[in-house]
């Protein structure tokens, strides 16, 4: 008889079951099942992670049973993943940004949605505590991108982007570029609040998303963090539209101008036969 004593306080005992495992067995009786959620959480168990193969088919009812017989029991441990606190609550509108070409393609590609940067690191308490509030924000304002920027992990992009301060927010809308930034914790949540209101409302971009400013562009790529050289996102329908535009109005205004002189050729001829 063996008794074995789980950390719960839950102390069982019976038969003996072998339980094999990649190093040292563990001996628990063969009475125990581990329905109890507590227990399985703390063995770590998924819900179909204990298989049990009873080759000798033990009845209790049998007296021909023997006391002492195992029961082989393969357990496989999977131990599940612990959530970070920037991974939880995260809404369809949340996208995760992994590189400075990322960033600038995402907020190129917005066209006139609002688009949010938020910079914060695992070990900012002010991040942790004012991540469920955006998270709620994002879930409220599915319109909108949130684009979330780790800056232990992007840290030299940060750095070119004057970003010293966490948590920190970047609103950009459209051909206006960036129309905001600041830095906010859970107090002073307002800040935030006002300038959502502000700049979710409708409204139409007369151009392309403008994105990041030239000169952080080029400050990026002096660094190695982007490459002037890849390829740009594909042009917008509004920006082919100008193009044609554009191409028309050239045209337009080269056949006016040739139209013109051969208008003033055949006046200056017939001024001439008219004197001789």
């Amino acid at each position: 008889m063996v008794s074995c004593a789980v950390k719960l306080g839950v102390s069982v005992s019976g038969s003996n079951v072998a339980i094999s495992k990649s190093k040292p067995s563990l001996q628990l009786p063969s009475s125990v099942q581990l329905n109890d959620p507590k227990l399985r959480e703390f063995a770590g168990l998924s819900s179909q992670s204990l298989v049990v193969s009873d080759k000798n088919r033990l009845n209790p009812s049998n007296p021909r049973s023997p006391a002492n017989s195992s029961i082989q029991a393969q357990v496989s441990f999977c131990p599940s993943k612990a959530m970070k606190w920037w991974e939880k609550s995260i809404q369809p509108n949340m996208v995760e940004i992994n590189s400075a070409q990322e960033l600038v393609n995402a907020l190129k590609n917005a066209g006139d949605r609002l688009v949010i940067v938020d910079f914060y690191s695992p070990g900012c308490g002010g991040c942790k505590s004012l991540h469920p509030k955006i998270s709620q924000f994002a879930e409220s304002n599915p319109d909108a991108i949130f684009l979330q920027v780790n800056h232990e992990k992007l840290k030299p992009m940060c750095h070119a982007l004057h970003i010293h301060v966490l948590p920190f927010f970047r609103f950009y809308r459209g051909a206006e570029g960036k129309v905001c930034g600041f830095s906010c914790t859970i107090s002073t949540i307002n800040k935030f609040r006002t300038a959502l209101a502000k700049h979710s409302s409708e409204r139409c971009s007369l151009g392309p998303a403008k994105g990041l400013d030239e000169s952080e562009l080029l400050r990026l790529a002096s660094m190695g963090e982007l490459s002037l050289n890849s390829p740009s996102p594909s042009s917008t329908k509004e920006e082919k539209f100008e193009e044609l535009v554009l191409e028309n109005l050239e045209m337009s205004n080269s056949l006016s101008m040739a139209s013109k002189k051969m208008e003033s050729r055949e006046e200056n001829n017939a001024l001439l036969m008219s004197k001789q």
